[in-house]
């Protein structure tokens, strides 16, 4: 019988320790409806407030946002998949990797990029008026639902693209052999057996979409949408009830949770979708050539998403950028630039610490709390960054007010303590997948053989696991460094003072319509966001 306070019993309870500070804002959340303290008596009250006059509009406007955005990155991200797997024509190499370049682009740069362009003072429509000697407005206003939609879909769409490739790469040869020999024609053996095996991935990258979509603040804001995300800032910093914030962020909760079980149960069917050992080298299974007017066609599939989710907007900031050349903040450049990196950086070293801890307990143990553990530090990527500030900033505002002399509220938000915690909440889940899936590709023979040999568990983990997972553990500091240098609605309220970063600034610089001086902190975020679209792109080569 182990002793009470046995080290693997210890060990236990400091990684759940652990990750119930990962898991704080969520419980903090869910606290709120509890009536205690300033919630008490007032949970259903501000709830029924709250569904006969904000609430039906933000369940609408989302509602409807995440129809239109599903709808969109299935149709463009599938044909694109289907184009560049199934067909061979000229370029197709490198339409395969291009087709990614839009996941460097944060979805608020886009928005910032396409209502400088085409709102009625930009260039297009005063070029236009100048020409057609027309007044007004030419197009109507971009900055509405169904332009949130467009930013998005072509901000978005390569998760679908990505999955849907990887599933059509690894279609079942057999099968579509068989649909071959039984004299299916290629059209229907396109509709009827490497579509659906396509399904479940479909499904997946349409809730991994959507989810980002929810947690969206940039784009939302900026369009004036009315989301939840954008009203749980609205009730915390204007009309300064922390309930209303609290309880809409719940809501939204409720809403990744079920694209959450959606994705999951996606991924589960992938599993069944894709045999084991199939093969794309068979007569079969190679592209099919395209000729003629079909190749224009293809081409323009390909090229129109990299055009509307890349380059133009690209293309639109260098304009102004250009322009204001000389009346940039270069020196103040300099400040942002490196407070993102600070901050980035610091996330990064923490996160893939904490997510090698959880992965080697989880390979170590098989202890059902550490199972537990693992899988609920892996949720949080799907937790929104409003409702991870909201979930931070109620407790805060609780232990304040019982011990004022403690000075919790300085330490979370005047100084990098509450940022940084804000930031591990969300991205320790990137982290932990790339090192899980690191140690995945382990035989656990090696652990055998350090256990035989007398080493310790820290002794495995620096002497055989280190030497082997460099490059997962650098791979997950790095995507964990492009998250936080691109997050928006945590940093915007955490950050502490004069500690801009990039992203706040794009931001603020684009609410101003200072959309010039915007275009140079959007450009060195995309840029950023180029890195790891490149590593992934070489990883699908490879």
């Amino acid at each position: 019988m182990s002793h009470p306070f046995s080290p693997s019993k210890l060990s236990r309870w400091l990684l759940l320790l652990l990750v119930c500070a990962l898991m704080l804002p969520v419980l903090a959340v869910l606290a709120s409806w509890l009536p205690m303290g300033e919630a008490s008596g007032l949970a259903g009250t501000i709830l029924r407030e709250m569904a006969s006059t904000v609430l039906p509009d933000y369940l609408w406007t989302t509602l409807l946002l995440c129809l239109m955005v599903g709808m969109g990155v299935a149709v463009v991200g599938l044909s694109t998949a289907v184009a560049v797997t199934l067909f061979e024509f000229p370029g197709r190499r490198v339409l395969e990797w291009a087709l990614l370049l839009p996941l460097a682009m944060p979805a608020y740069v886009v928005a910032y990029a396409y209502t400088d362009f085409l709102q009625f003072s930009g260039p297009l429509q005063n070029g236009l008026r100048a020409a057609l000697g027309v007044q007004g407005r030419v197009f109507p206003e971009v900055r509405n639902v169904v332009g949130a939609a467009w930013v998005f879909t072509f901000a978005l769409y390569p998760y679908v693209y990505l999955l849907a490739r990887t599933a059509l790469g690894e279609r079942t040869v057999h099968l579509m052999e068989a649909a071959r020999l039984m004299g299916a024609p290629l059209r229907r053996r396109m509709r009827a057996v490497a579509l659906p095996l396509a399904r479940p991935a479909v499904a997946a990258g349409i809730a991994l979409a959507l989810m980002e979509t929810l947690a969206d603040f940039g784009v939302s804001s900026y369009f004036g949408i009315q989301t939840f995300t954008a009203g749980i800032y609205k009730a915390w910093l204007s009309m300064d009830n922390r309930i209303a914030a609290a309880q809409l962020a719940t809501m939204l909760l409720v809403l990744v949770a079920v694209l959450l079980g959606l994705e999951h149960r996606a991924q589960h069917r992938m599993r069944f979708a894709v045999t084991k050992g199939a093969r794309v080298g068979s007569t079969d299974a190679q592209a099919v050539r395209l000729l003629g007017r079909h190749r224009v066609w293809a081409w323009l599939l390909c090229t129109t998403p990299i055009l509307m989710g890349f380059v133009l907007p690209v293309l639109f900031m260098l304009r102004p950028l250009g322009a204001d050349w000389g009346v940039l903040p270069w020196l103040r450049f300099g400040e942002w630039a490196l407070n993102s990196v600070r901050l980035g950086a610091i996330t990064a070293a923490l996160a893939v610490t904490v997510a090698l801890l959880l992965a080697f307990s989880a390979r170590r143990s098989r202890h059902w709390s550490v199972r537990a553990a693992t899988q609920l530090a892996g949720l949080g990527y799907a937790i929104p960054g409003a409702v991870v500030v909201v979930g931070l900033l109620l407790p805060v505002g609780w232990l304040q007010a019982w011990a004022p002399d403690w000075q919790v509220g300085y330490w979370v938000t005047a100084t990098a303590v509450g940022i940084v915690w804000a930031y591990l909440v969300r991205f320790c889940a990137v982290a932990l997948q790339s090192l899980q899936s690191g140690y995945a590709r382990l035989p656990i023979s090696l652990d055998d053989s350090a256990r035989m040999l007398g080493a310790s568990g820290a002794q495995t983990l620096v002497r055989v696991h280190w030497p082997l997972l460099r490059r997962s553990v650098a791979a997950a500091g790095l995507l964990v460094f492009v998250d936080v240098m691109k997050e928006l609605p945590a940093t915007l309220v955490l950050r502490p003072f004069n500690s801009d970063t990039l992203a706040v600034v794009a931001y603020q610089l684009a609410r101003d319509e200072r959309l010039g001086e915007a275009a140079l902190p959007c450009l060195a975020l995309v840029l950023v966001g180029l890195i790891p679209v490149i590593l992934l792109s070489r990883t699908l080569r490879k």
